[in-house]
């Protein structure tokens, strides 16, 4: 942990992937003050029409796009904005992106549900000397 998924509509070259993974997981280690070894991304490619929102009320629904951020918990709201700013700024610059087509949900956890194994086991609230 952490978990980033980013659930899309449309279908993007390996590439491209690879380096949204290598940005948003740059950004979020540092901004979020962790090992950037514990994250992982995932890109899931739902294909035409698989994630739909209503956009506005009485219209019909659109094709979105969702990110969902499982975190640690006791990360402040001001600090929650700004990594979905920054996380979004990428999706946007390397998928090309909707901003107004696209949202940011989190999840936190406590440390103690987060497991891995070849990092020692469970994740620490914070990297030593990055609090």
């Amino acid at each position: 942990m952490p978990y980033l998924q980013l659930d899309v509509n449309g279908h993007y070259p390996a590439a491209d992937k690879q380096r949204l993974a290598a940005s948003i997981s740059a950004t979020y280690a540092s901004m979020m003050s962790v090992d950037i070894r514990r994250i992982s991304v995932a890109i899931r490619e739902l294909g035409e029409g698989g994630l739909w929102r209503i956009t506005a009320a009485g219209n019909a629904p659109e094709p979105v796009s969702v990110l969902m951020l499982d975190i640690r918990k006791g990360r402040t709201a001001d600090l929650r904005m700004d990594v979905a700013k920054a996380l979004c700024a990428h999706c946007i610059d390397i998928l090309g992106l909707r901003k107004d087509r696209l949202n940011v949900e989190f999840t936190q956890h406590d440390g103690d549900e987060m497991y891995h194994p070849a990092l020692g086991g469970y994740s620490p609230d914070w990297v030593p000397g990055q609090e």
